[in-house]
């Protein structure tokens, strides 16, 4: 292991995680306004309702599968699903939410470069962030193959662990990723390089996405009457009845 392993792989992800958490918390103190996703669907709503269904249903299942599956320790579902078994589930429901949001991510991307409508009020952060994406599944759709050289699943072990590593402050991280292919390596590192630049993009509306979650528990709304004479369980037409 050399010194740029332990930069990219021991050190870069804390700095992308405060830039992360920091970063989002700042803009949404300074920049409220700015905290949302710019909506083109007035210029082409047909391929934009097709791309963002399937984008958004494929990259949803993609984190949370990613978000699970790397920060649970093996421990937890040993006994449930061998190491092996559970690479193998991972390869085909990633593989396929992957394609699904590839597919729909490529219609986005092709329909903001080339209307001269969309691409006129496009920002150059959208366009950035959206080949970064497409990058970024591309380069989750390559580690299939390379996954399929190890279906004892040691290599999938081996993510999990250096993630949980980071997350919980270990030491040793960057050791787990020497013998890791390139590709592994290089999506790794674009992924984080994504939180790095995720609170200067239209990503931060993700934020709102799962706050807007606390509205399912929201208590029930007490609507009470203005007029006068209606009491509680009354309704205004039995009150005029009264009178």
């Amino acid at each position: 292991m050399n010194y740029l392993d332990t930069l990219l792989f021991g050190y870069y992800p804390y700095i992308c995680l405060a830039v992360f958490f920091l970063g989002s918390l700042i803009r949404f103190d300074r920049d409220q306004y700015t905290w949302k996703s710019d909506s083109s669907q007035l210029l082409r709503a047909g391929q934009l309702r097709l791309g963002n269904n399937l984008f958004h249903a494929g990259v949803l299942f993609l984190f949370f599968g990613h978000f699970f599956g790397m920060l649970t320790p093996h421990a937890v579902y040993e006994h449930f699903i061998g190491a092996g078994a559970k690479q193998l589930m991972a390869m085909v429901s990633g593989g396929v939410a992957g394609a699904l949001a590839f597919v729909g991510l490529s219609i986005l991307l092709h329909r903001r470069l080339t209307d001269d409508r969309i691409r006129a009020t496009s920002k150059p952060s959208d366009i950035l962030i959206s080949v970064l994406l497409w990058l970024q599944l591309a380069l989750g759709l390559a580690t299939i193959p390379f996954s399929a050289q190890h279906m004892d699943g040691s290599m999938m072990i081996k993510l999990a662990e250096w993630g949980q590593r980071i997350v919980t402050f270990r030491s040793g991280a960057a050791e787990l990723l020497v013998d890791a292919g390139w590709v592994f390596r290089l999506h790794m590192f674009l992924g984080m390089t994504i939180f790095l630049i995720f609170p200067f993009t239209r990503l931060v509306h993700v934020w709102s996405g799962f706050a807007s979650i606390s509205y399912v528990l929201r208590p029930y709304q007490l609507v009470r009457s203005r007029r006068i004479g209606v009491g509680e369980g009354q309704s205004p037409a039995s009150a005029r009845g009264n009178r």
